[in-house]
């Protein structure tokens, strides 16, 4: 392959590219910004009847015809064979890949876009508030759930979490059974530290007359870690139906949306310490501060709310004190499901980018080949003509 060639291969990459280029900055400059992302919101796929795949249509289709004309008049009848027809496939496969793919440098410029209206940083910065301030969040109705609120979702403070024992005092059909709380704690030991000790403990368990199978039943999970034995047990009695420092908003551990790459249990446990921290140790004007952010961040995402930070904090202060009365009035009215749908679509296009839509995949590679083949075909037919 000679240098003419060579540079005419390169002139035809740099056009490409500045095309490329083009297409990306007309994404960047059209994305429809943060507020209009919804769930049917998708990096471009082509679609067939818009702008961008008409213009993909005609730009594509005159690039490669001058493409071709110019190969074939300038570059052609060369006799080339072997490793130089080789080159020159490759060449050709690399430039109808490029001439194919105007529309996912589009939705690279879209994604540059989004990203500078909303960082990734900032987006984790939203999902941590919302995260702490989830459970003041349901609807009225959740409040009821037993499986959403539970004494056994409080995390933090000590001696939660909780496990949670029922015990039948009174078989047969009209069963009397009692609820008892117990904290769970770890111990920590070198594995062979452990074994030793354990057998010394039963000795001494028998000497005693403790009931070493009793002991053993709090044990909730005995594992290895390294060389290490971790044993998680049930320890002492807990009451939190009498405990003052305890309420309904406590009784959540659900996330709203999870940070990318943190552990979860981590940020459960980080989200409670920060709730009850807003509860119990800071002033009231803090949790308002807070329903304050939220109200900015649900207005920053276009999300229909309702929601008044001064009264929905009057409101958690209420039912934080009547513990026993119903919630059922708590005014935190928003559009929920717009919201979970934002986040769900914005976790897609942050962390689940499909530059090429999987419906499209197919009839797109198969749109590369055979218009490889074809240029191909077509200087193979020329590049013979000199030996007849």
């Amino acid at each position: 392959m000679n240098k003419t060639l060579q540079r005419y291969f390169i002139k035809s990459v740099i056009v490409l590219a500045l095309i490329h280029l083009a297409y990306f900055l007309y994404g960047y400059l059209t994305f429809k910004g943060l507020k209009n992302i919804n769930i049917y919101t998708e990096f471009y796929r082509f679609k067939f009847y818009d702008d961008v795949s008409i213009s993909h249509f005609f730009v594509s289709g005159l690039f490669l015809l001058f493409f071709l004309i110019f190969l074939i008049r300038n570059h052609s009848r060369e006799n080339y064979k072997g490793g130089n027809l080789f080159k020159i496939g490759a060449c050709l496969l690399f430039i109808s890949f490029l001439t194919f793919s105007f529309f996912v440098s589009y939705s690279f410029g879209m994604n540059a876009k989004l990203k500078t209206e909303l960082s990734e940083n900032d987006f984790n910065k939203d999902k941590k508030l919302l995260n702490v301030l989830n459970p003041f969040l349901y609807g009225y109705t959740s409040y009821s759930s037993e499986k959403l609120f539970n004494y056994e979702n409080i995390l933090y403070p000590k001696p939660y979490p909780v496990l949670k024992e029922e015990d039948t005092i009174v078989p047969g059909e009209y069963a009397i059974t009692e609820t008892n709380y117990y904290s769970i704690d770890t111990i920590t030991a070198l594995t062979s530290t452990f074994d030793k000790t354990t057998n010394t403990a039963d000795s001494i368990f028998d000497i005693l007359g403790f009931d070493k199978e009793e002991i053993h039943k709090r044990v909730i999970s005995k594992r290895i870690v390294g060389d290490s034995t971790q044993i998680i047990f049930k320890s002492v009695p807990v009451h939190p139906e009498h405990d003052d420092d305890i309420c309904i908003f406590l009784e959540n551990k659900s996330l709203f949306n999870p940070v990318k790459g943190d552990s979860l249990d981590k940020q459960k446990y980080q989200a409670a310490v920060d709730r009850y921290k807003l509860l119990y140790n800071a002033k009231k004007d803090s949790l308002t501060y807070a329903f304050q952010k939220l109200d900015t961040l649900l207005r920053k995402y276009n999300i229909e709310t309702n929601l008044i930070p001064k009264e929905l904090t009057q409101d958690v202060y209420h039912y934080k004190a009547n513990r026993d009365e119903p919630l059922n009035a708590i005014r935190n009215n928003f559009d929920r499901k717009a919201l979970a749908e934002k986040f769900t679509t914005l976790d897609k296009l942050f962390y689940e980018p499909n530059y090429l839509h999987p419906n499209i995949i197919g009839i797109y590679f198969v749109v590369i080949i055979s218009v490889w083949i074809i240029l191909f075909l077509f200087y193979l037919i020329f590049n013979k003509k000199k030996n007849k």
